[in-house]
């Protein structure tokens, strides 16, 4: 009963990052079922990626209804990423657990610190209305910018597990010049598409899974990632912006230590 309460309150939370940051959830996720639900960090990166690919497309729906998706540059950003997603996959379970650990708390801690740089800026990430006119929204980047940040992306995906949304949302914030809303509502494209590359070698280790614990948890995510679509209508992008790396830096901060134990 524990577990199952365990896991329902981090599917919420895990939820209501994705829906509201469009990222956020894996990094969340893969602590949550390592330190409270007893799985190892193998079996957590895979099943955080069932979590992840599956809130996220529930996410993608609702944020897709609202005009915040980007279609073709977030296609752009996923497509080089797959194969690297998948060979990188394979590769992440012959190396050190301590290893991955530290590079994921790096690369948390280096997200974080571009999304507070990038909400210092004079120019606020505001929200997407769909009622303004096209020529007031940034204009789609071509197609080198995104293909080659889409392919870090997807190597890292694979490599650790995530969904990666914690390091796509500041490159279509930064890179691509996306707006706040916009950068969540692709992000969860992007995610959703290197989750499901990032399982393909790891559909054997699927079997082994506490299947009675990533039910309820995905269950939890996906509503908590309808309530998280609501949050991006009511609060500012800067605002999720340091939400955003707050949570991050939090996250880097415990994995690091236990990593250095």
């Amino acid at each position: 009963m524990t577990a199952l309460v365990l896991a329902l309150v981090a599917g919420a939370v895990v939820g209501l990052a994705l829906g509201g940051l469009g990222g956020g959830g894996s990094m969340l996720a893969v602590p949550a079922l390592v330190y409270l639900l007893g799985f190892t960090p193998a079996h957590a990166g895979t099943a955080s990626l069932i979590i992840v690919a599956v809130t996220s497309l529930t996410g993608l729906v609702a944020h897709a209804r609202a005009g915040r998706v980007r279609w073709r540059t977030g296609v752009l950003f996923a497509a080089p990423g797959l194969p690297l997603a998948a060979a990188t996959g394979a590769l992440s379970a012959r190396l050190p657990a301590a290893l991955l650990t530290v590079a994921f708390a790096a690369l948390a801690a280096f997200a974080a610190w571009r999304m507070l740089a990038s909400a210092r800026k004079p120019r606020d990430a505001a929200r997407y209305r769909p009622q303004d006119r096209p020529d007031d929204r940034p204009a789609e980047s071509g197609p080198a910018r995104p293909a080659i940040a889409g392919a870090g992306l997807g190597a890292v995906t694979g490599l650790l597990g995530v969904g990666g949304g914690f390091l796509a949302v500041p490159a279509l914030v930064s890179v691509l010049a996306f707006t706040m809303a916009e950068a969540v509502g692709t992000s969860l494209l992007v995610i959703t598409a290197n989750s499901l590359a990032a399982l393909v070698p790891r559909v054997g280790a699927a079997g082994s899974l506490d299947w009675a614990v990533i039910a309820p948890f995905t269950a939890a995510a996906v509503l908590g990632a309808w309530d998280g679509k609501r949050l991006a209508d009511r609060f500012s992008g800067r605002t999720l912006q340091i939400a955003f790396a707050v949570a991050l830096l939090a996250v880097a901060a415990l994995m690091l230590v236990d990593a250095l134990r």
